[in-house]
């Protein structure tokens, strides 16, 4: 058989850190041993029974299975501009400020072939989403990393970014609530961001998966757009998959800035097909009846939280106490590197874990636990840790 060379673009490209996580755990479990991931970030709770009832009922319209439009039915961007409405008080004309993505990972990969040409800066706030630099570099742009660090409390410092570096950036990728770090932004922060971004014309891109997974009513995290001046500059990313146990059905949505969301419909219109329709109105029920069940997961989340807090707390692992995302971000045993920690946990316990440093070089040190898995296998993972 033929052995063709991967395009430069590809060949560039460091292991995808969860492609690399599954195969190392399936060597593992090759073994016999059994395996307790707390690696990726996908909730093991059930989508909501209603939710999946919504998408049987449309399956079975004959107009669902016709091609949908591209940049989603009006019905389901309406939907999403009402939950923003309701969520955090942010008016959006749903015909020109919001697109319907097949998750939202598919539009932030997509978003820098709309903005960014070959030699562009972007920049990225890492540790990070490895996506964000994947798809700037998918689209010739350079990226320049800009290094979250505990002393600042993961947001990016904006005051230590040049003037220099401003001015020859495109674009600049946030994500709060963070993921791997679990920090959360406070409006003095993106007040700030956008009052830079105005100022040498940066688009801000704002990745905002996890803002319903939140443990203090009274203290929910914001989005970019409860400021003013955001729509001027900003685009912000969403998704049904971690508020609803909806990673599998591939469904989330970008609002902001018309021309920005113009320019991500027109990368849509020419390299996918739109949502199938069933799905987008399944998402309506789920975005318009789904709050109470986000809610009881939010509670679930939050005891699993402070199981796993203790037990680390216990055995003497340092780590921050989330007020936001279902990730605990925990500092490695003196005398460990990040990936030589996951991987003598993982070859010796079966636990699956997450290298900080596989988010980004400021996350060396570092290691994540992602709290998708019951308490009973959570205290199970942290005892066998315990007793390497």
């Amino acid at each position: 058989m033929s052995e063709f060379k991967l395009a430069d673009r590809l060949s560039a490209l460091p292991p995808y850190l969860f492609a690399a996580i599954d195969k190392a755990k399936a060597e593992v479990a090759a073994k016999g041993m059994d395996i307790i991931s707390l690696g990726i970030g996908d909730p093991d709770l059930p989508t909501p029974d209603f939710i999946i009832e919504a998408l049987y009922a449309s399956a079975k319209k004959a107009a669902n299975h016709r091609y949908p439009d591209y940049v989603g039915m009006l019905a389901y961007r309406q939907a999403v501009a009402d939950w923003y409405k309701q969520r955090f008080d942010v008016d959006l004309d749903p015909k020109t400020e919001v697109v319907s993505l097949i998750g939202s990972k598919e539009g932030i990969a997509h978003f820098p072939l709309a903005y960014v040409n070959p030699g562009d800066t972007v920049l990225v706030a890492t540790p990070n989403y490895p996506v964000y630099g994947i798809a700037t570099q998918f689209a010739g742009g350079v990226v320049e990393y800009l290094p979250l660090v505990e002393e600042n409390d993961f947001l990016v410092d904006l005051d230590a970014i040049s003037n220099d570096t401003w001015a020859k950036a495109k674009m600049i990728f946030v994500c709060y609530p963070n993921n791997p770090t679990a920090a959360t932004a406070t409006k003095p922060f993106y007040e700030k961001l956008i009052e830079k971004a105005k100022e040498f014309d940066v688009i801000v891109v704002s990745d905002a998966a996890y803002t319903e997974i939140y443990y203090d009513p009274d203290n929910k995290p914001i989005s970019i757009f409860e400021c003013e001046g955001a729509k001027d500059v900003c685009i912000e990313f969403h998704s049904l998959s971690k508020t609803y146990n909806m990673t599998g059905w591939r469904v989330g949505m970008a609002v902001g800035n018309q021309s920005l969301i113009a320019g991500l419909g027109k990368i849509k219109e020419n390299v996918d097909s739109g949502i199938f329709q069933a799905v987008q109105e399944a998402g309506i029920a789920a975005l318009r009846d789904g709050e109470p069940f986000a809610e009881n997961f939010r509670a679930i989340y939050k005891e699993r939280r402070d199981v796993v807090s203790a037990a680390l707390t216990k055995i003497g692992i340092k780590h921050r106490i989330p007020d936001a995302s279902f990730y605990l971000w925990c500092n490695t045993p003196e005398g460990y590197k990040s990936s030589e920690f996951v991987t003598n946990v993982l070859k010796q316990t079966g636990v699956v874990l997450t290298p900080g440093n596989g988010f980004g070089t400021p996350g060396e040190g570092y290691f994540r636990i992602s709290l998708t898995v019951n308490n009973d296998k959570l205290e199970e993972a942290v005892s066998r840790i315990s007793k390497l």
